[in-house]
């Protein structure tokens, strides 16, 4: 039966809780197994990517430390207990289990910012089945966003070419992934975004200015940047393009004078608009008066203005939906359970074996091998105890031990890591244009053995 909510019903407040942002399989696979008695075997499950969007060259790692608040707040209070009951979710033994929950189990991970590949374990999740397999739904749903937001804002940060770029797609897309977006766009590398929440949230340093609309309300444009002027300063960025961006111009620098600091250009041809609009501020004076570029841009538009006198970019929808790749296709996988429920019941591997999708066996570990140069070979990703070389890097990183997260660090902290990643990828990894992953991923069963 199909259950339609009251129109009475409030929104929920995702600050309470978040046990409920799962699959309804979730629930029914573990009320069979712990009618079974399998619940409590212990389980490693794994995140990964079976392949790239079509041609990109990199992943990058974002939604971790959001990850981790979720977990924290991943239990089951007395509203989501009779929700479930009384749908038939689950059964009332399932419901007195769910009522004590709370993930005791150990999470590793690659850390934020970091760049992954095909088969990365970008997160291994160990603890009985019964707790980690509740966990799927809400670690696929905040990665797989995250992940695809940073891979794209990545790419627009690479195209910019040190100039700096705004995030203003909270229009575009759900209010709370409007929020996530900023976040893990600020970790790849934009400089501030529109929205004000994610300041608040996240400490993401935030910008903005004026629309049309503010133009559009004033008796003329002269009133309007007057008004603009007045409470904001002559710092300002004044968007020129209401109506005649030339008489823009001019009106904006006679009123700002050369102290001006910048104008906006949202519409028509950018490359060609940013070129006059940069003859006639210099010949006004305004010489360093900059010029902002926004209007539907990715990171092709981008890189296409690269020569354009372009100070800086404004991107929105494309940002907001992963530039035609809104998600990073991670999946959750069981790669290996225990015989029985004893503490020291013996491990095993298993693995798919389905046409098209199959999965590799085993708890996996990954290293990145570097040159004598510093310069990223291939991701080694092996099933044993890794043995890494002097140039070697391990990439998973301890995020929750023993049910306690021990993995938080500073949002800039996850910024600086993006930056040192890159830089340590070969330079086809920077190449807009369609191409193989930038490293190739090697898996080996057991530990390899050092790089010489």
């Amino acid at each position: 039966m199909v259950h339609t909510p009251s129109l009475k019903v409030p929104l929920v407040d995702l600050a309470d809780g978040t046990a409920l942002l799962t699959d309804h399989y979730e629930l029914t696979m573990l009320q069979a197994a712990l009618r079974e008695g399998t619940a409590g075997r212990r389980a490693v499950f794994e995140v990964f990517a079976r392949s790239l969007p079509n041609g990109r060259r990199y992943g990058v790692v974002a939604g971790t430390g959001r990850l981790l608040d979720a977990i924290e707040r991943f239990a089951f209070d007395e509203d989501a207990l009779e929700f479930l009951t009384s749908r038939g979710v689950v059964d009332e033994p399932t419901a007195e289990w769910l009522a004590d929950y709370r993930f005791t189990g150990n999470v590793w991970g690659y850390p934020e910012g970091e760049c992954y590949f095909p088969e990365s374990p970008i997160l291994t999740v160990e603890g009985t089945f019964a707790e980690a397999v509740l966990l799927e739904t809400v670690v696929l749903s905040i990665l797989n966003h995250d992940c695809a937001i940073a891979s794209a804002a990545s790419r627009m940060v690479q195209a910019a070419a040190g100039r700096p770029l705004i995030e203003m797609g909270s229009r575009r897309t759900h209010e709370q992934a409007a929020v996530a977006a900023a976040r893990a766009a600020y970790i790849a590398g934009f400089a501030t975004t529109s929205n004000l929440e994610a300041g608040r949230r996240y400490g993401v340093p935030t910008a903005g200015t004026a629309a049309h609309a503010f133009t559009l309300l004033h008796d003329s444009e002269r009133h309007a940047f007057k008004a603009q002027l007045a409470s904001l300063g002559e710092g300002t960025t004044l968007l020129v393009d209401t109506y005649d961006v030339e008489r823009a111009v001019r009106t904006a620098v006679e009123l700002a004078g050369p102290s001006l600091g910048a104008v906006r250009i949202d519409s028509g041809d950018l490359a060609v608009m940013a070129r006059r609009v940069r003859e006639l501020l210099d010949s006004l004076g305004a010489a360093d008066t900059r010029i902002v570029v926004t209007g539907d841009l990715d990171e092709y538009g981008i890189a296409s203005l690269g020569t354009a006198p372009v100070n800086g970019y404004g991107v929105g929808t494309s940002l907001v939906t992963g530039s035609g790749a809104p998600t990073a296709s991670l999946v959750y996988k069981l790669v290996a359970r225990a015989d029985g429920t004893e503490p020291d019941a013996p491990m095993r591997p298993v693995a798919k074996r389905s046409t098209g999708k199959p999965t590799r066996g085993g708890r996996k570990r990954a290293i990145r091998r570097r040159d004598a140069r510093g310069t990223a070979t291939c991701e080694l990703i092996t099933t044993g105890e890794p043995t890494p070389g002097p140039r070697d890097r391990l990439l998973q990183v301890p995020l929750i031990r023993d049910g306690e997260v021990v993995g938080r660090e500073p949002l800039d902290a996850a910024r600086e890591r993006h930056v040192r990643a890159l830089r340590e990828l070969p330079p086809t990894a920077l190449q807009l244009s369609r191409g193989l992953p930038a490293i190739p991923t090697e898996i080996v069963d057991g530990g390899p053995r050092p790089m010489e």
